[in-house]
């Protein structure tokens, strides 16, 4: 092969890892448009929000209904408030959980929507009143490893 011929097939190659690259940061840091046409706000309160960020999705049965809009700190409460972005198509009873997922099992943390059965629907800008926290992976590794130490220093 011609020298050139092979400095064509290495640019090609560099050009697709570059490629490759750009594509798996845009998938990571959420910077993919979702649709949210004529979004309204809803706000939930949450002990521990993990390592949830502004721009996560908000989903309801895997279909991403909108996005965190920001999330800020109540000092009086001692609560995360997040405020999110939801598309006007979607509506939820006013006793939907709001839980906060992880996709796989270290994956992006993501705000999930379990709507209940209420009659009445949320309107913009309530705060939802049911919300499950995120669960901490090493908090609940320390509560079993205690819980097993426990078991040890029992009389038998």
């Amino acid at each position: 092969m011609k020298r050139t011929t092979i400095d064509l097939w290495v640019g090609i190659f560099v050009a697709m890892g570059i490629a490759a690259l750009f594509f798996l940061a845009v998938q990571v840091g959420n910077l993919r448009g979702t649709e949210i046409v004529e979004p309204y706000e809803l706000q939930a309160r949450f002990d521990n929000i993990g390592g949830l960020k502004p721009r996560a999705p908000v989903r309801s049965a895997g279909v991403v209904i909108g996005r965190v809009h920001h999330i800020d700190y109540d000092s009086e409460r001692f609560q995360a408030v997040v405020v999110m972005n939801i598309d006007h198509r979607y509506t939820f009873p006013k006793d939907t959980f709001a839980t906060i997922n992880t996709s796989g099992l270290l994956g992006e943390q993501y705000i999930g929507m379990e709507p209940g059965g209420d009659e009445a629907l949320l309107q913009p800008g309530d705060t939802m009143m049911k919300t499950q926290s995120a669960v901490v992976l090493e908090k609940l590794i320390s509560q079993f490893m205690f819980s097993k130490a426990a078991e040890g220093t029992a009389p038998k």
